[in-house]
């Protein structure tokens, strides 16, 4: 019996999702290629068919965040609605990103701690930093509508708010998936709102 070969392309986000499931399940120490080739189902060689090494697929799932998390947190921030409204939209596609890959701030935030690379570092950084100007500009956005206190430093509510996502990961961690997204996003963000609010 015939089977089909998978492109490249599909073989390529099957890896990535397998080391990503592999770290949140059992931890970065068995994130190994025989661990990860079982769980494609392909032989070890044939992931360095697909990716020269670990640190190429850590760069490949970077750039999927690029492309997919920031381009929508952008979308959002950069938006029309109130501010009220993107700050909330914002913060759920945030975390709801995370939710479906799971695992993505363990190893970027350990693979930045425990290596040298330094691409890797800057990348990292890189995002960290749009998403603290996008968040900047929608708590701006909202100081000028009025509706939150102009003594808010927007840059010190954007580096709270860079500590909500992992916040979220080490829940999810010790709670073992049983989180529920909607309530964590709904009370995570009402606590922000409230930092925001003008003192009556």
């Amino acid at each position: 019996m015939l089977t089909t070969r998978k492109s490249t392309k599909i073989r390529k986000e099957e890896i990535k999702r397998a080391v990503l499931n592999i770290i949140y399940t059992e931890g970065l120490g068995k994130l190994s290629t025989r661990n990860l080739a079982e769980k494609v189902g392909i032989s070890e060689g044939a992931i360095f068919r697909h990716f020269n090494s670990k640190a190429e697929i850590i760069h490949a799932i970077l750039e999927d965040i690029r492309k997919e998390l920031q381009d929508e947190l952008r979308r959002i921030a950069i938006g029309v609605e109130p501010a009220t409204e993107r700050l909330k939209k914002f913060l759920f596609a945030h975390i709801r990103y995370l939710e479906e890959h799971k695992g993505i701030t363990i190893l970027l935030f350990s693979e930045a701690t425990h290596t040298n690379d330094v691409k890797l570092k800057a990348k990292l950084n890189e995002i960290l930093a749009e998403q603290k100007v996008l968040v900047t500009k929608i708590v701006h956005d909202g100081q000028v509508e009025g509706v939150w206190s102009e003594e808010v430093s927007e840059d010190d509510f954007a580096s709270l708010y860079l500590g909500v996502p992992l916040s979220y990961n080490i829940e999810s961690v010790l709670n073992h998936n049983e989180i529920d997204i909607d309530d964590f996003c709904e009370r995570t963000y009402n606590l922000l709102t409230k930092a925001l609010l003008k003192k009556k």
